[in-house]
């Protein structure tokens, strides 16, 4: 199925019209004129975006089944009222945008984007009675942890869960979450390192009509749609300084203040902070407000990397070789003790993102029902532990020959192949800023 293939609601031309030129040439366009067809097509199609025509209330039904089924389309509707109410009930159901007709090619161009960006958020409608149960492990350490998440969920405490890269710090957030009293409510998470510094603030706050050049409709920001749930801000240390200074009022007074608006509002929500870097660092560097911090820190819960719990290891790797096994119909069922000795002398840098991505590449290459050492990729099967100089290397590092340049660029280099090209753990293991990192990227073309 193409991936680009939309599922237009709509009997207006214009909006095919404005479709058609966002959409990359090799997108198809399905056109029906109302949401039963739509619904009927969604089933047969599992199309990547639904554009419906229409208020919250008439979209509902089609809203719904989007919810209950895994791997269905984002919804964007066009509504016929500029209604800060409808954005917000819309989105609550599930909606990934709410636009206000008429709109702008460049309106739709950015909600197009943002929606075929980011999964259904109606689809987090399906939730398992015990989040703390999709967190796989055996060890000491995650059991004190869970349960202290266990315990801090059935409180209104804003928590702050630190830890590096691929940790599963998102799974503790979404745990909490429907562990809490809140759990009825909307999670609503926002990436603080995925929003340009200069739309962070609108996407957090919202904005009023006319707030700037740009805003020709009034859009609810993600402290309104979180109101009696939770919003969990991911990558809190890399948000700016200004919207530091605004989320510090929010937690105090617990009023935002939109973009454009003249009146405060009131919100009633819970904030769960997460971060890989080390805040304390930031705060002495000016990067990260003391005082925000006192505010976030309220409880900590630190995920320890995957090398501090090895015995979580062999769970982690038959819990995703069975997801392989009912997803994909592959033929592995275990794995050797001389190869499991490997895993766990592995440093994983990348934690359990880490042992995902080893076990969806074994997949593909391994033919046997057992994983043994010679089917293990070579960064594992070598056991050098990153950090470790060797021999030649401690002896002189110009041996290498190398200019500064080219030296600095292969640090580069390596970095971001061990982190699998994620900016964030890159910076970390080079024990950079984010902006330096991407500075000296762009220095040697790396973009």
């Amino acid at each position: 199925m193409n991936p680009t293939t939309v599922l237009l609601i709509s009997r207006d031309l214009q909006i095919r019209h404005a479709l058609e030129q966002v959409l990359p040439s090799h997108a198809t366009i399905l056109n029906v004129n109302d949401v039963v067809s739509g619904i009927r097509e969604l089933h047969r199609a599992n199309l990547a975006l639904i554009l419906c025509e229409g208020s919250p209330e008439t979209s509902k039904p089609l809203l719904h089944q989007t919810s209950l089924h895994p791997g269905s389309p984002s919804v964007i509707l066009i509504g016929s009222r500029d209604s800060t109410r409808d954005a917000v009930e819309a989105m609550r159901a599930g909606a990934a945008d709410y636009l206000t007709a008429p709109i702008t090619v460049t309106e739709l161009h950015t909600a197009v984007r943002r929606a075929l960006s980011v999964p259904n958020p109606g689809l987090a409608a399906k939730r398992p009675a015990d989040r703390f149960d999709l967190i796989i492990s055996v060890s000491p350490q995650m059991q004190l942890i869970k349960q202290l998440a266990r315990e801090v969920a059935l409180t209104d405490a804003t928590v702050l869960i630190t830890g590096e890269s691929g940790t599963g710090k998102e799974l503790f957030a979404q745990a909490i979450h429907y562990a809490s009293p809140r759990a009825s409510g909307p999670l609503i998470a926002l990436n603080c390192a995925g929003i340009p510094e200069h739309l962070l603030e609108s996407e957090l706050f919202g904005y009023h009509q006319g707030a700037f050049t740009d805003a020709k409709h009034t859009k609810p920001g993600r402290f309104q749609l979180a109101e009696g749930g939770t919003l969990f801000l991911d990558e809190i240390g890399e948000m700016s300084a200004a919207a530091q200074a605004k989320l510090l009022r929010v937690l105090e007074n617990h009023t935002v203040d939109p973009l454009g608006d003249t009146h405060s509002h009131k919100v009633n929500i819970r904030i769960i902070a997460a971060t890989n870097e080390d805040l304390p660092a930031h705060i002495k560097t000016g990067r990260f407000r003391l005082d925000l911090y006192y505010r976030l820190n309220v409880y900590q819960l630190r995920i320890p990397p995957l090398r501090e719990r090895l015995d979580d290891i062999e769970p982690i790797l038959h819990h995703f070789l069975a997801q392989a096994r009912r997803e994909h119909g592959c033929r592995i069922t275990g794995i050797t003790p001389a190869a499991l000795a490997l895993l766990q002398q592995h440093h994983w840098p990348g934690n359990v993102r880490e042992l995902h991505n080893m076990v969806e590449w074994l997949t593909i290459t391994c033919k046997a029902e057992q994983i043994e050492p010679q089917h293990l990729p070579a960064s594992v099967k070598t056991g050098k532990v990153p950090g470790q100089p060797s021999s030649e290397i401690k002896s002189s590092l110009l041996a290498f020959g190398l200019s500064f340049q080219e030296m600095e660029k292969k640090m580069l280099e390596e970095a971001l192949h061990k982190s699998g090209g994620n900016v964030s753990e890159a910076s970390r293991l080079l024990k950079i800023t984010r902006n330096t990192l991407r500075y000296r990227m762009a220095k040697y073309h790396m973009s």
